[in-house]
């Protein structure tokens, strides 16, 4: 099998793009390198471009006959600039994406998993959702996933294309291989903050100390980037018998951020001192999945811990700027 992976040279891309060439599949990557790196796509495929360019797809697609199937990684990604620059998210993530998937479908593609993101629910008291739980994006970034899953569900209904899509919860560690990491030096997540606070030697800021959950910080679902990748994989493989067009991917557990401080505490063995900041704009309480759609439909659940997640983003810390330099 071969198969085109948009944003294939970022962070999840590109360790998608691992787990497909360990399983024998083929993948063939494009990137603008707006935020991927061109390091990431060393000895695969490549094109670099913008997924809106109809006469660059063209190109891939006949360079590369056998493209089963597109895994659409491409976006922009991090709340806070989404606030900022809603227009700038909504161009790269709604609207680009619907000229990528008329080229796809001019192509003859009929197949493609986006990566959605669990961000787009609203939670319950619970802090839990399922796929059939009520949606409510609470910024931009949010807002261009949901947007995209309404779009490809109006077009899949009409022309001859499947799509599948993923909602992740919160990738942490790297690939287990350390072919691959986190891009940024300076990533905005709190486990990215973590390790920052943990390098510089200084306390490490909660952004947010009120929400409604058992210590009054955010709650998240932190599921390992090679699980996730691992069920691209098994999506890809069993595609065709699928009946569903949404699941969820993360671990069916909710840690929150003082949570997710004692972790990285247990595994470093100098602790990290905290201080509370206000919350960010557009960052919420968060949620964890109780489902196990996934597990039933792709024979895929989590397989790494938070400790182990934890223990790979460091390893990569370590040796990122080996790998790609101190310009991000």
């Amino acid at each position: 099998m071969r198969v085109l992976i948009t944003g294939g040279a970022g962070y999840i891309g590109s360790t998608v793009a691992s787990a497909c060439l360990d399983a024998g599949i083929a993948p063939v990557i494009l990137d603008s390198l707006v935020t991927g790196r061109r390091e990431f796509a060393e000895g695969r495929v490549f094109y670099e471009g913008d997924i809106s360019d109809g006469t660059l797809i063209d190109k891939i697609f006949a360079e590369n006959p056998g493209i089963e199937a597109v895994i659409h990684c491409a976006a922009l990604i991090v709340v806070p600039d989404s606030v900022a620059d809603p227009i700038g998210y909504y161009r790269a993530n709604v609207a680009k994406s619907l000229e990528f998937v008329d080229h796809l479908i001019r192509n003859g593609c009929t197949r493609m998993i986006f990566s959605s993101s669990a961000s787009i629910y609203r939670t319950g008291e619970d802090h839990t959702v399922d796929e059939d739980s009520p949606l409510d994006p609470m910024s931009p970034y949010a807002r261009t996933k949901a947007v995209c899953e309404a779009m490809f569900a109006d077009i899949a209904a009409t022309r001859p294309i499947k799509i599948l899509s993923l909602r992740y919860f919160n990738p942490i560690g790297a690939d287990p291989k350390m072919r691959t990491g986190l891009q940024l030096r300076r990533p905005s997540h709190a486990l990215g903050k973590m390790i920052e606070a943990y390098e510089d030697r200084v306390p490490f800021q909660i952004t947010g100390t009120d929400y409604p959950t058992s210590d009054g910080t955010g709650i998240r679902d932190y599921v390992h980037v090679w699980d996730l990748a691992a069920a691209h994989v098994a999506a890809l493989q069993r595609f065709d018998e699928l009946t569903v067009n949404v699941i969820n991917l993360g671990t069916g557990a909710g840690t929150t951020v003082r949570e997710l401080v004692e972790a990285f505490n247990r595994v470093v063995g100098r602790p990290i001192e905290v201080v509370e900041a206000a919350a960010r704009p557009g960052d919420v309480a968060g949620a964890y999945t109780r489902s196990d759609l996934a597990r039933r439909l792709l024979d895929w659940q989590a397989g790494y811990s938070v400790e182990e997640g934890i223990g790979h983003s460091l390893e990569w810390a370590r040796l990122r700027e080996s790998r790609l330099g101190q310009s991000t």
